[in-house]
């Protein structure tokens, strides 16, 4: 026992220069009131690190711990009173369904065409989602892992990045607001009664997402728990702003360092390739959400968040700080990322078989 608190204790010390610099990034981008400061502020300050060749310990362990929690937050979404209907949920999940074929579709190509990619290199790269999982998947195959890993975090390091400015163009959202709070809201807890619920959820969905085989089922499990119990009336409770913002770090500093040991020169052209290729499959999802908004009714920022190409924690956990219908952006991420999980191994062989030059 006392191996394993020492051995904790060592992790956690490694750990501390990264989300210091995390945290800073947070402060910082709070204090200059941007959009999503602890998120945003974290992401840029690591990345930025990671680029210039610091060597940042990635919080890998922390990242875990982070995905439970931000489960449990996702599921207060879903209330008795959700506006949300069959009908057009439905409608909104086939648009999803047919943008992420698309994005599939153009991804490939441009991994072989353009990139110059192996077919499995390009697959893997090109899925619009799930990078934890994905990464598993393409570890078994003879996919380039760091042309594989570069394109998945490029991608939602462009998104992540893009949404300020994508949100406050359309209009729907005012994002600037959000970002200040009074010590008051700031210091809040549930009650002893309803925070006993939230752990338990956490506890149990993520025996529940393992045992049902989810995709990211740290997440997914306890989105379905939590759900269930704000989604029947038994709690009303929400995570204290502290542990958004917390968590909000940690996923900043995880996809910033992605970028550790990548050199600018020799990583040059990965770089380039997910950069571009990440901006085509934005538009392809700006595009998708358009449609989505005018044949559903369902605000175009909710869509977007929605069906933009991975990222489902950061995504959703964006969802949530802005309070864009996170419950319907969950919802998406997780049917799009299982039915991808699952259909991966078929898409293989059917792209084995089609003439690619």
């Amino acid at each position: 026992m006392s191996d394993r608190i020492a051995a904790y204790l060592v992790a956690t010390g490694r750990l501390l220069p990264t989300l210091i610099i995390g945290g800073l990034g947070g402060v910082l981008a709070y204090w200059l009131h941007l959009p999503l400061p602890w998120l945003l502020g974290a992401l840029i300050a690591t990345t930025v690190c990671s680029l210039a060749g610091a060597r940042l310990r990635s919080p890998g362990g922390s990242r875990k711990a982070v995905l439970v929690i931000i489960g449990v937050m996702l599921g207060s979404a879903f209330t008795p009173d959700m506006s949300g209907d069959i009908a057009r949920w439905s409608a909104s999940f086939a648009i999803m369904l047919l943008a992420t074929a698309s994005m599939m579709a153009l991804s490939v190509w441009f991994g072989r065409r353009v990139a110059g990619y192996s077919l499995e290199t390009a697959l893997y790269a090109g899925v619009p989602g799930g990078v934890s999982a994905i990464t598993l998947m393409a570890a078994e195959t003879q996919a380039d892992l760091r042309a594989v890993g570069v394109t998945h975090a490029v991608r939602i390091l462009v998104l992540l990045v893009a949404i300020p400015p994508m949100l406050n163009m359309m209009g729907h959202v005012d994002i600037g607001s959000t970002s200040t709070l009074n010590l008051t809201r700031w210091r809040s807890m549930p009650a002893l009664d309803d925070a006993m619920l939230l752990i338990g959820a956490g506890v149990l969905g993520m025996w529940l997402g393992r045992r049902l085989h989810l995709p990211n089922p740290l997440l997914f499990g306890p989105v379905i728990l939590s759900g269930a119990l704000h989604a029947t009336g038994v709690t009303d409770a929400t995570m204290p702003p502290l542990i958004v913002a917390l968590a909000q770090i940690v996923i900043g500093v995880s996809v910033g360092t992605r970028f550790g040991g990548v050199s600018l020169l020799t990583m040059g052209h990965n770089l380039l390739m997910a950069v571009l290729q990440a901006l085509a499959l934005l538009v392809m999802a700006l595009a998708a959400a358009w449609l989505g908004h005018l044949l559903t009714g369902y605000s175009q920022a909710a869509a977007l968040l929605a069906y933009m190409p991975g990222g489902a924690p950061e995504l959703s956990l964006v969802a949530l700080s802005l309070n864009i219908d996170p419950a319907f952006v969950t919802s998406h991420h997780l049917l799009r990322l299982t039915l991808l999980v699952l259909l991966l191994p078929v898409l293989l062989k059917l792209f084995r078989r089609l003439p690619m030059p």
